[in-house]
């Protein structure tokens, strides 16, 4: 299989359309479309449907586009980090973050990254909002669940889950009644919290009595006893082993990944590519309990 053409495929499923695929990579659209319809001729495959306004993948392509994306971007990343030899990586590295990954790690990565690349000069900016990486500058951006970006490739490299814990001494309420609870963002009305127990989901209703906007905030507010308390694994499973919190079991399909992001349409650079290295050694295997053993390290 032509591994070009294969690209230049991913490149216009991954914007929408040959005209996109081409302003964004600077390649004729000629070029994309001969080399697509090339592509197709070999495979004896249709891998779009052409409209007069409109590309659409047809489901052939788009299982290959959900196989080829994610291994044609390592093999990119393989290729920029061979080319860029022995050089060490240099100049500014921006970063955009998420609050409570910034505050529970970023001081210490960040710490060891420019230790170890003393020529980079490191600036990370600590903000959940959706930002545009091009308009403000930005070489890598993590967010948790980040909603598909036709203009942005990366990889997860960090998974959690959430959690209901409460402090030891407060009791799994009586059937029919609420626990107290501490929730992030604003106080609601009565809820129920659907809890992957031992033995199945279990509805838990809960009454907000505490609203705070930090995981932080909630999990020093459930160790004092006030509510139970929704929360990510990394962050309390420290308090779990000493007994400050009680699992009462895991929210029922909130799990999050944490994702690096970064501009397709450009060569990785190598202080990005070294940034990846640098998280990817951090957290091998991407677990829960990696994460609260480098926070507790």
């Amino acid at each position: 299989m032509d591994l070009l053409a294969l690209a230049d495929f991913t490149l216009v499923a991954r914007h929408g359309g040959f005209g996109r695929a081409a302003r964004a990579s600077g390649r004729p659209k000629a070029t994309l479309s001969r080399r697509v319809a090339e592509l197709e001729a070999s495979l004896d495959l249709r891998l779009f449907e052409r409209g007069a306004r409109m590309l659409k993948l047809t489901e052939e392509g788009r299982a290959l586009f959900e196989r080829t994306g994610q291994l044609l971007t390592e093999l990119e990343e393989t290729t920029t980090a061979i080319a860029s030899g022995g050089h060490s990586p240099r100049g500014r590295l921006r970063i955009s973050a998420p609050l409570l990954f910034a505050q529970a790690a970023l001081g210490k990565l960040g710490a060891g990254f420019v230790l170890k690349y003393p020529e980079v000069r490191l600036e990370i900016i600590v903000e959940d909002r959706p930002v545009d990486m091009i308009e403000e500058a930005y070489d890598l951006v993590i967010r948790v669940n980040p909603q598909p970006d036709v203009t942005l490739v990366g990889r997860a490299f960090l998974h959690d889950r959430q959690v209901v814990v409460a402090a030891p001494g407060l009791a799994w309420p009586a059937e029919g009644a609420a626990v107290p609870a501490v929730v992030r963002g604003t106080l609601g009305q009565a809820d129920v919290w659907t809890v992957a127990a031992a033995s199945g989901p279990v509805a838990l209703p809960v009454l907000p009595v505490l609203a705070m906007s930090s995981n932080m905030m909630l999990r020093d507010a459930a160790r004092l006893g006030v509510g139970a308390a929704r929360l990510p694994l990394s962050l309390v499973s420290g308090d779990i082993a000493a007994g400050r919190l009680v699992r009462w079991g895991d929210v029922d399909g909130a799990e999050t990944a944490l994702w690096a992001l970064y501009p397709s349409r450009r060569l990785l650079s190598a202080r990005v590519s070294a940034f990846l290295d640098h998280l990817k050694a951090a957290f091998p295997q991407g677990t829960p309990e990696e994460l609260a053993a480098y926070m507790a390290g």
